[in-house]
């Protein structure tokens, strides 16, 4: 099986398009490389993301959502939204430590994190123990300067021009 000489930690972040897309363009990479890759997708209840259906025709790429469909409010989030983003978390460690991925996504976790579901301690922790062949990948607005600083590759979008702005809804196959 092939294996990463040296996994690194990448952060993709900001308030631009592309961050999800961007994890899910290193998975297809990966994968026809032959490199085993686990996507694990924080507050992503909602079926629907044309991603995820693509993803089920790859055999090296595996991914498992959590949430639930409704959006999770920061101000006061349900202790559903809670546990689902703790049970993520149990999973993608499990998962990272397991040696069994070479690459683990850790999609929306950031938010997470913003959104206090998650602790950053945590998340820090997961980084210190993974082993060296593993590549972590973490996405979504909001990282912390602590996590920024963790990481051995940071890219942050930015947003320049969307057209959400003009009234353009959500399209299906662009957007989701």
């Amino acid at each position: 099986m092939p294996r990463l000489d040296k996994g690194l930690v990448e952060v993709y972040t900001g308030n631009g398009k592309g961050k999800t897309t961007a994890a899910f363009g290193l998975a297809l990479r990966a994968a026809g490389h032959g490199l085993k890759v686990l996507i694990v997708q924080f507050m992503k209840g909602w079926e629907g993301y044309g991603e995820v259906e693509a993803c089920k025709k790859i055999e090296n790429i595996e991914v498992v959502r959590f949430g639930t469909p409704e959006f999770v409010n920061p101000a006061s989030p349900k202790p559903i939204d809670i546990e689902e983003a703790r049970r993520a978390l149990e999973y993608a460690r499990e998962a990272v430590l397991s040696g069994k991925y070479d690459i683990v996504v850790l999609d929306e976790v950031n938010v997470a994190l913003h959104f206090k579901l998650i602790e950053l301690g945590d998340i820090l922790d997961l980084i210190e123990k993974k082993p060296s062949h593993v590549e972590l990948v973490l996405t979504g607005r909001y990282a912390p300067p602590e996590l920024v600083k963790a990481a051995d590759l940071v890219t942050v979008m930015e947003e320049v021009k969307h057209p959400f702005r003009q009234g353009v809804v959500s399209r299906r196959g662009i957007d989701y």
